[in-house]
């Protein structure tokens, strides 16, 4: 089969489509002929070297895919060969094949298709473990989150909506920030003008992928019993921690990641997601947001693109028959 390889670690130019090895499904997995793939932060960073994929993870870059399935492991039930699916990945999604373990895949969404639903996994997946399952966002409260207008933000603006909570964001541009609020974002915050803490006030979940250069304002934002969960890096990996501040507002700092955790642990989340965040979707209360489909061989522009900022919503790799 063909695959985005990485020459070397380095730009978007390193990315090659290459002929590799065909997959085969262990026990337990599902070989899917992959229809698309998506583009994520942790993409590029493994792309530099700075990444590496978790021990028995394909080399293959890519988080995420959507497809058919063409074979079954030994063991494998509840699937059929030829059933369109969704997965979540530790790796391997820039391929015309993939194999994941059975309990990381999902159907498609109702009124979604094949192609498009590739946005799904991996926002899905990290939105709701996140911002439900560990962030206990309920009905009333207020969410904030950093990034309104990438492809965490504008699923978790959605979600945190259906959910019943007043949601806030950050964005860089008024045009980025009108679309965040056609999604459903009630307060608005211009991140190069404004103070986030002073236009929100109190936030009770803040989702945020920026770690150490918004920690001491995140703390700031939380209401009392508030909750930070923090899913990235971006502006910087170590931070002072105000301790005292988390004691007045009995507040809790979280730190997650989802590609390293256990078959099981993605399973599960996997299962809250089919049981609970599908039948929104199907509805059309919560809609995947895809900015931009570009070609699997032209993985390098993907990425470009994704580097460059401009893109709303998610950038699909979309394989050419």
């Amino acid at each position: 089969m063909r695959a985005i390889t990485v020459r070397e670690p380095g730009g978007p130019d390193v990315l090659e489509w290459t002929e590799v090895p065909d997959p085969a499904p262990g026990p337990g997995e599902v070989l899917i002929d992959v229809a698309a793939s998506a583009v994520n932060r942790a993409d590029l960073l493994q792309r530099q070297g700075l990444y590496p994929p978790p021990k028995g993870a394909s080399d293959v870059i890519g988080l995420e895919c959507s497809g058919t399935i063409a074979a079954l492991g030994e063991g494998v039930a509840g699937w059929n060969v030829g059933d369109e699916v969704c997965a979540l990945l530790a790796g391997g999604g820039y391929a015309e094949q993939v194999v994941v373990p059975a309990p990381q895949v999902l159907p498609l969404p109702a009124g979604v298709d094949v192609v498009t639903a590739a946005a799904l996994p991996e926002v899905a997946c990290t939105v709701w473990s996140n911002v439900v399952m560990d962030g206990r966002l309920k009905l009333g409260e207020t969410f904030l989150v950093h990034g309104g207008a990438g492809g965490i933000g504008t699923h978790a603006i959605q979600v945190a909506k259906a959910l019943g909570a007043t949601v806030a964001v950050t964005a860089g541009s008024a045009e980025r920030l009108a679309r965040c609020a056609e999604l459903g974002a009630d307060i608005t915050v211009n991140y190069r003008s404004q103070d986030f803490v002073a236009e929100v006030g109190q936030a009770d979940v803040v989702l945020d992928n920026m770690g150490a250069a918004y920690l001491g304002r995140n703390i700031d934002v939380l209401a009392p019993d508030g909750r930070l969960m923090i899913i990235g890096m971006q502006g910087g990996a170590k931070g002072e921690l105000p301790i005292g501040k988390l004691l007045t507002k009995r507040a809790m700092v979280m730190a997650t990641g989802l590609r390293g955790r256990s078959v099981e642990s993605k399973g599960a989340i996997v299962a809250q997601v089919r049981e609970h965040l599908w039948p929104l979707v199907g509805s059309g209360a919560v809609r995947p947001v895809v900015g931009e489909v570009v070609p699997m061989a032209d993985a390098a522009r993907a990425h470009r693109l994704l580097d460059e900022g401009d893109v709303f919503g998610k950038v699909l790799l979309r394989r050419e028959r």
